[in-house]
């Protein structure tokens, strides 16, 4: 099972059909793209797809951030999440580029508890140019 993390805090993710890139069809409403997967390849779906999950394979692997901002550029206004080991410091970077929240592994949401995510719900506040800017 895995937790959702979102400026609320924790929630267990609900059961619900995802298919991968490759399966997507007119039916489906929610997709899982991997951080290699051109989100040009949904762009005709946006319009009826209430989530996107973006992976991240690895904490320290970007490319799903500028996935997000791609699919959010695109018009995309559903549900994204970021899927897989994301950590707690990224959460504010997260959000800035478009994602909702994140779907996390269990045992990463035991290593970092809720406190550590909800310090960082307040993301428009854990910038750098905010703090030059006060």
């Amino acid at each position: 099972m895995s937790v959702i993390v979102t400026d609320a805090g924790f929630a267990p993710a609900p059961a619900r059909q995802i298919v991968a890139l490759a399966d997507l069809t007119d039916a489906a409403t929610a997709v899982d793209l991997a951080e290699t997967d051109d989100p040009g390849q949904v762009q005709a779906h946006l319009d009826r797809l209430a989530l996107i999950r973006v992976a991240f394979p690895a904490f320290s692997d970007g490319r799903a951030f500028t996935i997000a901002r791609r699919l959010r550029a695109m018009g995309y206004r559903g549900q994204l999440l970021a899927l897989g080991p994301v950590i707690a410091d990224q959460y504010a970077m997260l959000r800035r580029v478009g994602f909702d929240g994140a779907e996390i592994p269990e045992d990463l949401a035991a290593r970092q508890p809720e406190d550590q995510w909800r310090f960082r719900a307040d993301w428009k506040a854990h910038d750098y140019q905010s703090r030059l800017r006060a």
